[in-house]
């Protein structure tokens, strides 16, 4: 049922409100690309309500919805315009309203009744088109974020470096020159983001210095203040990819999306450059989106050239020169682009992450003596199974560079390498690969059995055990009929393979290969053993409260 009044209560608050001998205009108009001149919150396809005082020439009340909200939001506005307005203006009720929509004065002379306020009818309103030309204007002055002849370019070439995803072959200390010499620019040197899953993008600086300088301040753990003017100190310019949704930024469990997990339909690029003296701007100007335009097309070029037969080694200088049209010129103009990788350089940097590790781990070194089992590898929420790689899948796995993993040698006998499967977020499933790197790698999976005392029930323990001794729990398992027959099919398949049996660290757990993820997603694959709860001598687990489990 439409509610065409007002409250008692509500009528009787507003006609205390002082009566002033005033004519407010009010209107609804779309926004037609003003949203970025009125509200940074508001959405391009909305509407813009004002409600202006014509006596004094205030506006007393702007609101921004969207297009498809009802005549109430007028109301809404109205209201506030009298008891809430807009500095300098003051509470107060108006002797009358001018509109010009016939529909818009019915409805409001049917809410407003009993308030002594005339509602007329007038064609024009003069003081709401002055303003709404004023915001058209500012709106025209606005520089773009991109050039508009350049933006659908630009806009493809980071739609194909997405699907490219050079961050999964390539190794933040992998640095690629970018020789140009154009635009002012020499040669940029481009650094790709995404290793980690926690930003995508690509770095294009402007300056080897400004890379070094602001790598050495990372590596330095430096304080929030020094890091800030580290980053301002760079002289770059940049792709990122982001959400659609600016606001999406967690989930429910307050852990940070990665991206890679999203539809493609979902992403979008972001474009800018920072520098000492202009800071961050997210705009790019003609000749720098010519330069990052020009850029982008020679990485593409460069990376399905040399990974067409395969992983290459970027250890060794790879040199390739392309002739790349410039766009947006008459006659056509093409410019000699050369890419090469830079193993010097990238065996510097990784020194120095190297380095800078050692350091934070000389600071605070491990105690052997400490190893309890611990439950602070394998995150809460991820995706657990039992299962097999074939042996086929195990070679790629083996053979794919990108892939962290650990080899053994056996017989490869039976359907293939018994596996546990860890399906994470991207960057979880990072911090478990290097945190058992860290420890040496693996030395085993094994299930231990445990007990809860207080609740009667029998707990099949997993536990991952690294090569520093270290004894993780990845699972507590009921002994119900399912997992008592994977367990059994597990036991099996080791048996055929002489105790020998994987670990496969696979990302994806938000995106739609949840649960079944693909090689792409396979992340790590640490061949190792299976151990015997006697290997692991911990005896019966107890379950004792806030203290999980303990040795009898």
């Amino acid at each position: 049922m439409s509610i065409s009044v007002l409250p008692d209560t509500t009528r009787r608050r507003l006609k205390n409100l002082q009566q002033i001998p005033s004519v407010w205009e009010g209107d609804r108009r779309p926004l037609t690309g003003l949203a970025d001149s009125l509200d940074s919150d508001a959405k391009e396809g909305g509407e813009c309500i004002l409600w202006v005082d014509g006596s004094e020439g205030v506006v007393r009340a702007m609101d921004m919805v969207p297009a498809e909200a009802g005549t109430e939001a007028i109301v809404r506005a109205l209201l506030r315009a009298m008891e809430h307005p807009h500095s300098p203006a003051r509470p107060a009720r108006p002797q009358k309203i001018v509109v010009r929509d016939r529909e818009v004065q019915f409805f409001l002379r049917g809410v407003l009744q009993e308030l002594d306020i005339a509602i007329d009818y007038v064609p024009e309103l003069p003081l709401i088109d002055e303003l709404f030309r004023g915001f058209e204007e500012l709106a025209g002055t606005r520089q773009p974020k991109l050039p508009p002849q350049y933006a659908p370019l630009l806009e493809e070439k980071a739609a194909q470096m997405w699907q490219e995803a050079p961050w999964e072959v390539l190794e933040d200390h992998d640095i690629l020159a970018i020789e140009i010499n154009r635009w002012g620019v020499e040669t940029l040197y481009a650094s790709v983001l995404g290793m980690l899953g926690m930003e995508y993008g690509v770095l294009l600086y402007r300056s080897l210095e400004s890379l070094k300088r602001f790598r050495q301040a990372v590596m330095a753990e430096e304080s929030l203040e020094e890091m800030e003017q580290a980053f301002l100190g760079q002289d770059c310019l940049f792709i990122t990819y982001g959400h659609l949704d600016a606001e999406l930024e967690e989930d429910e469990d307050d852990e940070v999306f990665d991206l890679a997990d999203l539809p493609v339909s979902e992403i979008t690029p972001n474009f800018g450059i920072v520098h000492p003296f202009e800071g961050m701007r997210q705009v790019l100007y003609d000749e720098e989106a010519i330069a990052v335009y020009v850029a982008l097309e020679a990485l593409l070029r460069f990376f399905k050239a040399i990974y067409q037969k395969g992983e290459p080694d970027l250890t060794e200088t790879i040199s390739k020169r392309y002739r790349i049209p410039v766009p947006e010129t008459t006659p056509k103009e093409t410019i000699s682009v050369t890419v090469s990788t830079l193993p010097e350089l990238s065996s510097e940097l990784l020194n120095l992450a190297q380095s800078a590790a050692e350091n934070l781990e000389n600071l605070f070194p491990s105690s052997e003596t400490t190893l309890a089992l611990r439950d602070d590898l394998v995150p809460d929420g991820c995706f657990l199974s039992l299962g097999f790689l074939n042996w086929e899948e195990v070679e790629i796995m083996r053979s794919r560079s990108r892939t962290h993993s650990q080899t053994q040698d056996f017989p490869e006998s039976g359907d293939g390498l018994p596996i546990l499967l860890i399906q994470a977020s991207r960057p979880k499933a990072q911090e478990m690969i290097e945190k058992i790197q860290t420890d040496g790698g693996l030395k085993g999976i094994a299930f231990n059995p445990g007990a809860d005392p207080f609740g009667g029930n029998s707990y099949d323990l997993g536990i991952l055990q690294t090569e520093n001794g270290q004894m993780y729990l990845f699972g507590e398992f009921l002994e119900d009929e399912q997992h008592i027959a994977d367990r059994k099919q597990w036991e099996q398949r080791c048996q055929k393979t002489q105790g020998y049996c994987g670990l496969v660290i696979a990302r994806g757990l938000k995106g739609a290969s949840s649960g079944n993820p693909t090689q792409r997603d396979m992340m790590a694959l640490f061949e190792t053993r299976s151990l015997s709860t006697q290997e692991l001598g911990l005896g019966m687990l107890q379950l004792l409260p806030q203290l999980s489990f303990e040795s009898e």
